[in-house]
């Protein structure tokens, strides 16, 4: 799945493309892919919520748009511009038997693939976009997220670990994995401290390494992971240039030289320095798991 930051790359990518351009029409290969009727109409505005991109129309008609695993956008026209899950659909002739909606706009075409037919593009009125359930489920991002406000949401989750909580997208949003890792690094917080262990210092602290490692990596086009790139093809370097700890385990820590260390958090691969990321004294190896498992209820 695109983290934020990759989702911001591809927003900002595709806009020189297919801004007030007209959709003259859409094509449904695949039902589940597609939630709504087909619509038309000139692009006025590329929006993002989280990691779900908004398609504004002048009709007060909005597309949404989330990739989720495999999801890929690629626009042909003069060139051909690419976005997502890359294959050998960036250069394969389309549509082929992955692409489950085709937008044809006046200067090309928007084909949307997903290998695993996960993502999905749903139609809805502009004016209710914000109101959608999927939306509405999101929490502030941490750009627009006050001290208090975290602080007050990680209180809530006071017994579980601070990685497993800051994952979930109903307490803060747009932090993946690669990000978690990176800001709690930053902070020389180790990710199976407890959420309500952490002063307002620390969460002030996590919260502006959140905004920075996110920051960077939108700047950079986004993470190089295997499955996402930017929106003209070309894989963005943050994990080359800025990452600290991300896919460094065995690499020696930037700041002290202790070897990082990978271990397994709420479920999900975690990269630390054992030096400056200390273990909580009050370890409880059970909180993690317990969030995760009330998370997927």
């Amino acid at each position: 799945m695109p983290e934020l930051p990759e989702v911001e790359t591809i927003r900002r990518g595709l806009n020189q493309y297919i801004l007030k351009r007209k959709i003259n029409s859409i094509e449904i290969l695949c039902e589940k892919s597609f939630i709504g009727s087909p619509t038309k109409g000139r692009v006025v505005s590329l929006r993002r919520f989280g990691k779900a991109l908004i398609i504004d129309l002048e009709n007060h008609i909005s597309l949404m748009i989330h990739l989720r695993m495999t999801g890929q956008l690629i626009f042909d026209g003069k060139d051909r511009y690419a976005a997502g899950h890359p294959s050998d659909n960036f250069t394969a002739k389309l549509p082929n038997r992955q692409t489950r909606v085709v937008l044809y706009f006046d200067n090309g075409v928007l084909y949307f693939n997903d290998q695993r037919k996960f993502g999905f593009i749903k139609v809805l009125p502009t004016e209710e976009v914000e109101n959608d359930t999927f939306i509405q489920k999101l929490a502030k991002e941490p750009w627009t997220m006050t001290t208090d406000e975290l602080y007050t949401k990680l209180q809530k989750h006071h017994n579980s670990c601070i990685k497993a909580v800051i994952l979930d997208q109903t307490v803060i949003c747009g932090l993946g994995n690669i990000y978690a890792d990176e800001a709690l690094f930053a902070s020389k917080i180790h990710p199976e401290t407890k959420a309500g262990a952490l002063t307002k210092g620390q969460v002030t602290t996590l919260l502006e390494s959140a905004k920075n490692v996110m920051d960077r990596s939108i700047e950079s086009g986004g993470s190089t992971m295997a499955t996402y790139v930017k929106a003209d093809g070309t894989k963005g370097d943050y994990l080359e240039k800025f990452a600290q700890v991300f896919r460094r385990e065995g690499k020696p820590c930037p700041r002290c030289g202790t070897t990082i260390k990978k271990i397994k958090v709420a479920g999900r691969g975690t990269h630390i320095c054992p030096n400056c990321q200390k273990l909580p004294v009050d370890y409880n190896p059970s909180a993690c798991y317990s969030f995760e498992r009330k998370s997927q209820k």
